[in-house]
């Protein structure tokens, strides 16, 4: 009895330990003030607005093809998917999927046909500073509506460039796959199952123009972390940190 109680009561305490959602929240985010902002020291874009994410149920992330995320991401999920501007707190209705998973793991078959049930859901849109390079996706849905895996993250930010910037590289990280546009146009892919690495996956030398640039983000993940981080890169190999401001 007495080592029952000692186990339960060490128990209770590394609970108590953990962060909550709300603590969380504070550690790794800020909303976004009306005032533009900058790269950080190292590039980094830190400001995002970032739809609460949609169910998509994968049970592992190692369907991540390029043939299967262009199917993916060229379903719309929202009216206005690749065309609106998001602002801090509109709403959206998204289409999302999710299945029953079985009771007992124990005799799960993971080749198995679940049965996929569809419908709609209104999600947020929120406009945040990132307090790290990299936006924790996951603390982010655990905090806003309590999800974490098997899900689709749509971001957006805006950039505004001093000048006509030629021979640039968009980089970035993510964890898991994604796919990222600039100004309508798809410039990256990143498929099957990695982790979030800094200048991961560049894309072609781009032309960013003078004044707004417009920059979407889908990140989709099955089990595991989920995070991002996206900068360009000049045609020297150096971050860009000055002439580029965030709306």
């Amino acid at each position: 009895m007495k080592r029952l109680f000692v186990s339960s009561a060490l128990a209770m305490l590394c609970l108590a330990m953990l962060p909550s959602a709300s603590s969380a929240q504070e550690k790794y985010f800020a909303t976004a003030g009306s005032q533009v902002a900058n790269t950080d020291d190292e590039g980094f874009i830190r400001r995002w607005t970032v739809l609460e994410p949609i169910s998509k149920p994968n049970r592992s992330n190692t369907v991540f093809t390029d043939t299967y995320l262009r199917e993916v991401f060229a379903k719309e999920y929202f009216k206005g998917q690749m065309t609106m501007v998001p602002k801090d707190g509109q709403k959206v209705k998204a289409q999302f999927e999710k299945v029953e998973m079985p009771k007992d793991y124990r005799r799960f078959d993971p080749n198995a046909k679940l049965k996929v049930e569809t419908g709609t859901e209104t999600l947020k849109w929120h406009k945040l500073d990132s307090k790290t390079f990299n936006l924790k996706l996951l603390r982010f849905g655990e905090h806003h509506i309590n999800r974490s895996y098997g899900v689709i993250y749509w971001t957006f930010t805006a950039i505004v460039c001093d000048e006509e910037m030629k021979d640039v590289r968009l980089s970035v990280g993510s964890n898991s796959a994604s796919m990222w546009w600039i100004n309508g146009e798809e410039v990256l892919l990143m498929s099957g199952d990695r982790r979030m690495v800094v200048d991961d996956c560049m894309s072609d030398r781009i032309t960013l123009k003078k004044g707004e640039n417009i920059i979407r983000g889908a990140i989709i993940n099955g089990p595991g972390m989920s995070d991002f981080c996206v900068r360009f890169i000049d045609e020297n190999g150096q971050p860009i940190t000055k002439g580029i401001t965030i709306k």
